[in-house]
């Protein structure tokens, strides 16, 4: 019997892989994302989530039209199996990371690899920010820092359903420095929703550079816990440590889990661009073959 860590290892390493192959393909794509996030991605799918098997067609189908109540195939949480009320469910709330949670689909066999041709593409919902039609998606996070929102109503309803499903959601640090992300907080622990569990990237990085220099969010600990939330602080390439937390009975509170991850992490030729991580671009031909050559050194 193969050890769920070995297979989190595999699924991990896959996600950086087929991440950094798309990026050289495309020229471009967020990959730093994919290497802080990819134990946890990892994690939550191989060991952490009570999903049922994928009932979404392997390659994504084109864009099915806006959500209406005669279109009840416009989301794309199909990925993550059906819904049923003893399964658990999953928010991508940092939506740039979809093609991170592309990759962990397909070394998960939910996707197809042949799903990545149509990313970003007219039409397709394999888009470069996620949406709630894109695979692995349900809600849309908007401007990001929403969907913490939606997922603790979703979470409400399960809980006057009594549904024993848990809600997972996925935010990066940067969300926290949305306001919305604190009332959500406050509704959750306020309404004592210990069926919301939150994985945070804490990769130190944002769009605009390095987390401190744009506006600090910590001791982000101590202030989750100051309005009543359940946290815990990993190693968030520590695949032990990242499955301990979910093992933890409920006790009234929403989990948080906060995983400081190295943005850089089985990347080190992303190094010399710190702070600057958020998206890579190739400056030119060279620094293309350089990654080129680095995606073989990972092959072999």
């Amino acid at each position: 019997m193969i050890d769920w860590r070995d297979d989190a290892r595999r699924v991990a390493q896959g996600i950086r892989r087929r991440v950094l192959e798309h990026t050289i393909n495309s020229n471009g794509g967020y990959l730093s994302q994919a290497c802080s996030s990819a134990e946890t991605l990892a994690v939550l799918y191989t060991k952490v989530m009570r999903l049922g098997p994928s009932i979404a067609p392997p390659v994504p189908p084109p864009f099915p039209g806006a959500p209406s109540k005669t279109n009840p195939r416009y989301t794309g949480a199909g990925y993550n199996g059906a819904r049923a009320p003893e399964l658990d469910r999953f928010f991508l709330s940092a939506v740039h990371y979809a093609l991170a949670l592309y990759a962990a689909l397909i070394e998960t066999g939910r996707m197809s690899p042949d799903g990545l041709a149509q990313f970003n593409k007219d039409g397709s919902t394999v888009e470069m920010i996620g949406a709630e039609h894109s695979p692995g998606l349900e809600v849309t996070g908007g401007s990001l820092a929403q969907t913490i929102s939606q997922a603790g109503g979703v979470a409400l309803a399960r809980r006057l359903r009594r549904e024993s499903g848990r809600n997972w959601v996925f935010m990066s640090d940067g969300e926290f420095q949305s306001g919305q992300t604190w009332e959500a907080v406050q509704a959750l622990c306020f309404y004592r929703l210990d069926n919301v569990c939150v994985y945070v990237d804490v990769n130190g990085q944002q769009c605009d550079g390095a987390m401190e220099e744009v506006m600090k969010i910590e001791p982000l600990q101590s202030r989750l816990e100051s309005f009543s939330a359940r946290v815990c602080s990993v190693n968030g390439h520590d695949l032990d440590a990242l499955a301990a937390p979910a093992e933890l009975a409920p006790d009234g509170r929403p989990l948080f889990i906060l995983a400081y991850t190295d943005p850089c992490a089985g990347m080190p030729i992303l190094d010399p661009r710190r702070p600057k991580l958020h998206y890579l671009r190739f400056k030119d031909a060279g620094e293309r073959d350089q990654f080129a050559d680095y995606l073989k050194t990972m092959d072999g």
